[in-house]
This record gives C-alpha cells, structure tokens and sequence, in this order.
C-alpha cells in the first residue's frame, strides 16, 4: 500500500466523509437521470485538501470527486440496457464516485461490489449510495494484484489514463473474460487505450457525454462503451 493511501487510512471513515462533504456538493449527474452524486466544482482545490490532510506532497488525483467521461457512458448505456447486469453479481473496478456501481443497482443487479484502492473513495461511496437509495459492498484493495474474481459482470469505466495501469489492466480484464464475465468497459479515447478493435473490445455505442472536471480539455466529449469477448480475450 503507498505512503498515501496509508495515511489516508488513518482518518476514520467518519472523517473521510466529512472531508467529502466539504469539498463536493450533492447534484444531478449530467445525462443519468435519478443518480445524484457529491461532486467538486474543480479538481485543483480538492486535490489541495487532501495533501493537507494527509499531510503529503503529490498525493493521487481525486477520481472519486468527479463523474468521468467513461463512467458517464457506461452509466447510460446501462440504464438503456438494464438487463446487462439485471439479477447479476457485478464488479465496479476502479469505482471512483460509485457512479457505475449506483447505476447497476438501480437496473437491479443482484449484488454489487465496488473496489478503489483510494480510501476516500470509500467515503465518497458511502455518501453517494445513500443519496442515490442503494447498497453496494465496497472492498479498498489493488484487484490487479489477484485474480479476477467470480463474478457475473466486470464495469472498468476510465481506466486508461496512464501507462502503469493500462499495462496491468488490459491482461487482467481479458483473463475476467476468458474465465466467463461479462466485460464491459467506458472510455473517451485516453491516450493509453491501444486501438480498440485490435485487442479485441467490441464497441456498443458511443456518447457525447457532459464532463463535471477541469481535467478534460473540452466540456462534451465523445465517450464509448465495448465489451470485452471470451473468444476475442483468449486469441489476443
């Protein structure tokens, strides 16, 4: 576990959602009806707060703080499609805000299990859930580091924004595949997503979807839904 997420441990779960709190506010998630989530207006002075609090320099950015352009498409795609995760276990990978997780309850997943290795993350869960009327099990742990687990659906929403991660994530989520769930990933086309049809991801549909975030570099953004293949994951 890093220097970071060690010391953000240490702030009891009750303090991290009072941190969240002060730095968000509850609003509607553009272009997700009936899914309100604590968000920040920008991305500089929440990232400030959290090295104040814990006291260190170049802490991780807040992903948890923001409806991202990935989460956001998967999120509509999976309220048009609810039966892709209707009545089934599902994995919210990298969950950030708990967006795509609060959505797959809502389409009526049997359970839900959102992971994040950010410990605020799970304070932004736990507010988020309860405004939005759901339960989700959340779990602060690196699953890259394990196999993945049985479940029926993966959701892996903006997990290509940098090298060190793409490198891990791609084998992993080709081998939750190989191993029979179904893959389904949102992206916007990050500088780190090799060419979707080469490795084998199958586009459902795409968005032009309404950041909340200053990382981007333009307000509407082009976002995509695929979903991974069994077939296409073990020949690759």
């Amino acid at each position: 576990m890093a220097l970071d997420d060690r010391a953000a441990r240490r702030l009891r779960l009750s303090h991290r959602r009072a941190f969240v709190q002060r730095h968000t506010r509850l609003r509607d998630v553009d272009g997700v009806p009936g899914v309100r989530l604590h968000l920040a207006d920008a991305v500089e002075p929440v990232w400030h707060a959290v090295e104040e609090a814990l006291g260190i320099d170049g802490a991780p950015i807040p992903f948890w703080a923001f409806a991202w352009a990935g989460g956001l498409a998967l999120s509509r795609w999976l309220q048009e499609h609810p039966d892709e995760v209707a009545g089934r276990r599902v994995l919210d990978f990298a969950t950030g805000s708990g967006l795509v997780g609060i959505v797959a309850a809502r389409a009526g997943a049997a359970e839900v299990t959102a992971v994040d290795v950010d410990p605020f993350a799970e304070a932004a869960v736990a507010l988020n859930t309860r405004a939005n009327g759901v339960r989700l099990t959340y779990r602060t742990r690196d699953l890259l580091e394990e196999p993945p687990p049985d479940v029926d659906v993966v959701l892996a929403a903006d997990t290509w924004y940098e090298a060190a991660l793409a490198e891990r994530v791609l084998p992993w989520l080709r081998e939750a595949a190989v191993n029979g769930s179904r893959v389904l990933i949102g992206d916007p086309g990050r500088m780190y997503l090799p060419d979707p049809a080469a490795i084998g991801f199958r586009e459902l549909a795409r968005f032009d979807v309404r950041t909340t975030t200053t990382l981007e570099d333009r307000p509407v953004v082009t976002s995509r839904v695929f979903a991974v293949g069994a077939a296409s994951a073990a020949g690759s």
